[in-house]
C-alpha cells in the first residue's frame, strides 16, 4: 500500500513526458526542420548522454552495466518506424494505430504469461479504447499501408519495451544501458536514409529536448511506475497520452477545445479508473486467498 502513491505519481509524470514527446516530435517532423532518421539519432543520443550523466555516480564504469542488447534492439525498431510514419500519418490515425497496437501487445503477452485480468478491467479497457476512437475517428484519413505498418511495428515494440520494464530493479541504470546500446544501432540504420538528411537548428533543439527530457527521463520514470502496475493496467493508462497531448496542443499550439475532446476525456479517464481499480481489487483478493 505504501508504494501505491509513488506508482500513481510516477505514472502521471511518465504520461506527461510521453505526451510532451509527441508534441515535440510533431513540431519537428511536421514542420520539416529535420528528417526522421536524424531526429531519431539525435533524440536517442541526447537521451543516452543525459542518462549517462545522471547514472555516473551510481556506477564506476563508463560502459553501461545494466540493460541489454535485446531491449536496445526493441528501442531501435520502435524509434525509426515511429519517426518515419509520423511524417505520413495524421495525428489521429497515428495515435490510434500506435496505442491500439500497445493495447493488443501488452495484454496478449500478459495472458500468455498467466495474468488473468478481472472482468471490470476488461470493461475499463473497452471504454477507454472507445474514448480514444471517439477522439481520433472524425479526423481519420485512409492511411498509407506502408506508414500504417511502420506505426504498428512501433506500437508493438513499445508494448514489448514496457513489458520488459516490469522487472527492472534500477530504472535509471536499466534505461541508461538500453539507450547507450540503442544509439549505434539507430545511427547505423539511419545511414540507409543518408540522402534525405536535412537538419536545421530548430530541429536539433526539438530532437534534443525529446531525447534528453521527454524520452530519457520519461522512460526512467515509466520503468519505476511499471513495478507497481499489471500489464493490463500499464497498457490502459497509456491511453491518456493522446488526451494529454491534445490538451498540450490547446495550450501550446492554440488548438481549440471541442465537445469531442471533452467526451473522449471522460471516457478514457473513466475506463482507466475502472481498469486500475479492478487491478487493485484483484490483488487484494489474491492476497486474502494466500
Amino acid at each position: 500500500m505504501t508504494d501505491r502513491p509513488k506508482t500513481i505519481a510516477f505514472t502521471v509524470m511518465a504520461l506527461v513526458a510521453f505526451a510532451a514527446n509527441s508534441i515535440l516530435c510533431r513540431m519537428a517532423l511536421r514542420e520539416g526542420v529535420i528528417d526522421p532518421a536524424a531526429f531519431s539519432t539525435i533524440r536517442f543520443l541526447s537521451g543516452a548522454v543525459m542518462l549517462s550523466i545522471l547514472a555516473a555516480p551510481l556506477q564506476r564504469s563508463f560502459l553501461p552495466l545494466r540493460g541489454s542488447w535485446a531491449a536496445a534492439i526493441i528501442l531501435g525498431v520502435y524509434a525509426l518506424p515511429f519517426a518515419f510514419s509520423y511524417t505520413q500519418l495524421s495525428a489521429g490515425t497515428g495515435a490510434l494505430i500506435l496505442f491500439g497496437c500497445v493495447q493488443l501487445t501488452m495484454p496478449a503477452v500478459a495472458l500468455y504469461e498467466g495474468e488473468r485480468p478481472h472482468a471490470v478491467q476488461w470493461l475499463g479497457l473497452a471504454i477507454a479504447l472507445a474514448g480514444l476512437v471517439t477522439l481520433v475517428f472524425p479526423g481519420l484519413t485512409a492511411p498509407s499501408p506502408r506508414a500504417a505498418a511502420l506505426m504498428a511495428i512501433a506500437g508493438v515494440c513499445w508494448g514489448l519495451y514496457s513489458l520488459r520494464g516490469r522487472g527492472a530493479s534500477d530504472p535509471l541504470l536499466q534505461n541508461t544501458g538500453n539507450f547507450v546500446r540503442a544509439v549505434p544501432l539507430i545511427a547505423a540504420a539511419s545511414l540507409f536514409a543518408v540522402r534525405q538528411i536535412h537538419v536545421e537548428p530548430r530541429g536539433v533543439m526539438l530532437s534534443m529536448a525529446s531525447g534528453a527530457i521527454a524520452s530519457g527521463l520519461g522512460y526512467v520514470v515509466w520503468y519505476a511506475a511499471l513495478r507497481g502496475l499489471t500489464a493490463l493496467s500499464a497498457s490502459v493508462v497509456q491511453l491518456a497520452v493522446p488526451l494529454i497531448a491534445s490538451g498540450g496542443g490547446v495550450l501550446l499550439l492554440s488548438e481549440t477545445v471541442t465537445v469531442r475532446l471533452l467526451l473522449s476525456t471522460v471516457l478514457v479517464l473513466g475506463g482507466i479508473t475502472m481498469a486500475t481499480v479492478g487491478s487493485a481489487r484483484s490483488r487484494t483478493r489474491v492476497g486474502v486467498e494466500l
